[in-house]
């Protein structure tokens, strides 16, 4: 009898605790072997389709080197889906470009694929985050001589602060998912499939996300405000300017930061991209596209004045 009962027991909750025990070890590894080569796969799993991605202004880059992690829908075992911001974040090294994680449906279940560090970037559902991250590869900006060169035709650059920047306003019209989707595959999901390029990136040498990535993840775990099941899918932080750093609301705002009540508009996102004011033809033409993320972007001229190597003292 006693036996029955706790085979029973532990039928009932093996399939939670084998989730929990999934994403405890997706985060140690994360932690611990940064360096590592990082295996491709889902950690985790949800029954329940992930909520649209909420529309938003990027805050500008707060400095040379930093590159953008696009905002996603994070899941909690207990309380569901919570909305993690976009980031200005350091890469690990030079040279690095980020493949941003993404939900993927599978046997009757939306996994979560881990994104990754690499010299390109890999396959990501084809879902369009913005900002350079338009379904496929990514568009927002390059490396070269030592530094990185940022695309001010998709990527919010103050160019009196950093000067290595560019122009390309074609990319704009390469977007491949030109809706809110936040996952790939199952039932109203976005059929993308990797192409070359992707599956010759996702078999490099990959690593994981950096320990500020995983804090600025954990933070938002524990910011009911950013929970669907409270928000309804509008989150009051919807991007930051760096982990840790200045919270923002869809508008580009100064958000409520956590603990404070939210203003009357930092529970809002924008629904559809013409509500945004067009700053210059550059906006306009993603508008156009119907970009999902509004582009916030300032005149300059079409060639970087000068390179420079990222801050020594903003890369670890």
């Amino acid at each position: 009898m006693l036996l029955n009962i706790i085979v029973f027991i532990k039928s009932k909750n093996l399939n939670k605790f084998f989730k929990i025990t999934i994403a405890c070890m997706s985060l140690t590894i994360a932690v611990f072997c940064t360096d590592a080569q990082v295996s491709i796969g889902v950690s985790i799993s949800a029954r329940i389709a992930p909520p649209p991605l909420p529309v938003y202004v990027q805050p500008p880059c707060p400095t040379d080197g930093f590159l953008w992690s696009p905002g996603y829908w994070a899941y909690g075992e207990d309380d569901g889906y919570y909305w993690v911001p976009g980031v200005w974040v350091r890469p690990p090294q030079i040279g690095y470009l980020w493949t941003p994680s993404y939900w993927g449906y599978a046997g009757g279940l939306y996994g979560w694929h881990t994104g990754y560090w690499g010299t390109h970037v890999g396959f990501y559902g084809g879902v369009n985050y913005g900002y350079g991250y338009g379904g496929s590869g990514f568009v927002g900006g390059m490396w070269q001589g030592g530094g990185f060169r940022y695309n001010t035709a998709v990527m919010n650059v103050n160019t009196t602060v950093i000067h290595n920047t560019y122009v390309n306003r074609t990319v704009i019209n390469n977007t491949v998912i030109n809706n809110r989707t936040s996952f790939n595959g199952g039932p109203g999901g976005i059929s993308a499939r990797p192409n070359a390029q992707e599956q010759m990136a996702m078999r490099e040498q990959h690593v994981q996300a950096t320990n500020e990535q995983i804090n600025h993840q954990q933070a938002m775990s524990h910011d009911r405000n950013q929970f669907a099941s409270v928000n309804h899918g509008r989150p009051s932080t919807v991007a930051m300017n760096r982990v840790n750093g200045s919270r923002f609301n869809g508008q580009g705002h100064a958000a409520a930061s956590n603990g404070n009540r939210p203003n009357a508009n930092a529970n809002r996102t924008i629904n559809h991209p013409n509500a945004a004011v067009e700053h210059n033809q550059v906006h306009a033409a993603s508008v156009h596209n119907n970009q999902p993320h509004q582009q916030q972007v300032h005149h300059q001229q079409a060639h970087p004045q000068h390179v420079n190597r990222p801050a020594e003292h903003d890369r670890r």
